[in-house]
């Protein structure tokens, strides 16, 4: 799959979407009807809806293979991530004024052999060993101004490993992430 990206356009219509579809679901219980016409926006992609509250996180929920066109991943992530984000309470439609809206839309991750391949800013990891599996978001190291080892070892730690479960095989796979916000 190539990845030319969204437009500004696709990417306000997606945040205006992900925002429509949390308020719709503290109002009815419902996802929103909703149809995208554009091509991009119909393309099965992998996606993730962050949500931040005075730039502390408040929920963060996705999907990193494609399984539905794009526009109703987000949909679908951004309720999950207003409302079954086991780190957090669920967020209230009283709160969703204070609420910034981040999109992630994922390329397909890929095994690497080395993790020297892994570029800081530009690559979101995924490791496995086992059922266990953590990943983390291209921005989230940047965020935290972590170094290569930091992010394998923060990586290793969401999914329930051993911090260096990376350097004794546990898988490492890397995306990367067009990443656009309210």
């Amino acid at each position: 799959m190539s990845d030319p990206g969204l437009n500004i356009d696709q990417q306000r219509f997606l945040l205006k979407l992900a925002r429509d579809a949390i308020r719709y679901h503290f109002e009815t219980g419902k996802p929103p009807p909703v149809a995208a016409e554009e091509g991009a926006l119909k393309e099965k992609r992998g996606a993730f809806v962050t949500l931040k509250r005075e730039e502390q996180l408040r929920g963060c929920v996705g999907y990193p293979l494609p399984h539905d066109p794009l526009y109703l991943t987000v949909v679908e992530a951004a309720v999950m991530a207003a409302t079954h984000d086991h780190r957090f309470p669920p967020l209230t439609l009283e709160e969703l004024p204070d609420i910034r809206i981040e999109i992630s839309v994922l390329t397909l991750p890929r095994k690497i052999e080395n993790v020297s391949e892994i570029t800081i800013g530009e690559h979101g990891i995924i490791v496995t060993q086992g059922l266990s599996r953590g990943l983390l978001l291209p921005q989230v190291p940047v965020e935290w101004n972590w170094d290569r080892d930091t992010f394998l070892r923060h990586g290793c730690l969401k999914a329930g490993l051993e911090e260096d479960a990376w350097e004794k095989g546990a898988e490492v796979q890397v995306f990367s992430a067009q990443v656009f916000a309210e």
